[in-house]
């Protein structure tokens, strides 16, 4: 008996084959699809691991610092000092798969933006407070800004944050915003950030970046409070903003040159130098001046494995409730490995 062979005809004996490798091809893309989406969560998964182990580090890093920070203020009532090489300098310390740096400096030698206006003392309202806009518009004067755009952004700062509609002389309310291209309101608020003067009328890119250095936005709408035990001499403009008709900057750094090792000890000392022996200005502006310091300013920068977080925060050690050394403003991010 033969047995019979069946054979496709000639024409579909590719056909069968073809079909084989386009059903290999289909097979290996849906694998090498599900390895790269296997691939991916394993990476977002680790991502996450790392990023929120480097945030745990960085938020006890934050809390060492808070606690040498009330050391710091409670070693001397009186004043505070560099003594102890703790501002601007970094502190590393090794944790498991990386390194912790963290540096502290005093918080509230900047000219406060919020000080250009003043509580009423009803709830939410403020006014404006025309010494801040002087020291302001004196402080970019002393870097560079021309006079008439330094007095025009100062009196438009203040109009942004107090809660009326009054417009200051040269300043800007609701009225001068709506008629913009990108209509917007005035804030009637503080700043919570100083990158949000950028939104005030006359803040070009060019002076944001001049007078970055120079401001901050405290969370409280007092004016600014300087420590001259932790002023640089090359801060000298700050001081001599207080008083720009009394003090030069050139006395002002003179005077933060000749500072004992161990600070003025108080502010009727620091008054009596020879660089400020012949300046008396008004109480209010003497006020100022203090040899303490309410504000600090804490970085944190963590570096585990290929990912970084940085890590900022403005504590408050001198609450008027007494309350303990705490945080009144963080924020931090995460800087992914290329």
């Amino acid at each position: 008996m033969t047995r019979a062979t069946f054979l496709p005809p000639a024409g579909e004996r590719g056909a069968a084959l073809l079909s084989v490798l386009l059903l290999v091809a289909i097979m290996a893309v849906i694998a090498t699809t599900a390895l790269d989406r296997i691939g991916i969560a394993t990476r977002i998964t680790a991502a996450q691991a790392a990023s929120g182990q480097a945030a745990a580090y960085a938020r006890a890093a934050e809390l060492l610092a808070m606690r040498r920070i009330g050391d710091l203020v409670a070693r001397d009532a009186a004043q505070l000092t560099l003594a102890g090489d703790w501002a601007d300098r970094d502190f590393t310390v090794p944790v498991p798969g990386g390194t912790i740096t963290t540096r502290a400096r005093d918080g509230g030698n900047c000219f406060n933006l919020n000080g250009l206006a003043a509580d009423t003392g009803l709830a939410g309202g403020r006014t404006t407070r025309q010494a801040g806009v002087q020291q302001l518009t004196a402080l970019m004067v002393i870097q560079g800004v021309s006079e008439g755009e330094a007095q025009a952004i100062a009196a438009a700062t203040a109009d942004w944050i107090d809660s009326d509609q009054n417009v200051n002389p040269l300043g800007a309310e609701d009225a001068v915003y709506l008629g913009n291209a990108a209509p917007s309101r005035t804030a009637d608020a503080l700043f919570v950030d100083v990158s949000e003067w950028r939104a005030v009328r006359g803040v070009t890119p060019r002076i944001y970046a001049r007078m970055q250095p120079w401001v901050c936005a405290l969370p409280v709408a007092e004016m600014t409070a300087l420590n001259a035990n932790l002023l640089r001499p090359d801060q000298a403009p700050l001081l001599a903003m207080l008083a720009p008709t009394m003090i030069s900057t050139s006395q002002a750094r003179a005077a933060l040159a000749a500072r004992p090792v161990s600070g003025y000890g108080s502010t009727v000392r620091f008054c009596q130098i020879s660089a400020l022996a012949k300046v008396q200005p008004p109480p209010d502006v003497a006020a100022q001046v203090k040899v303490k310091s309410r504000w600090f300013a804490v970085a944190s920068r963590v570096n585990l494995g290929d990912y970084e977080v940085i890590q900022s925060a403005l504590v408050d050690a001198e609450r008027a409730d007494g309350a303990p050394t705490h945080v009144v403003r963080r924020q931090w991010g995460v800087i992914d490995p290329p």
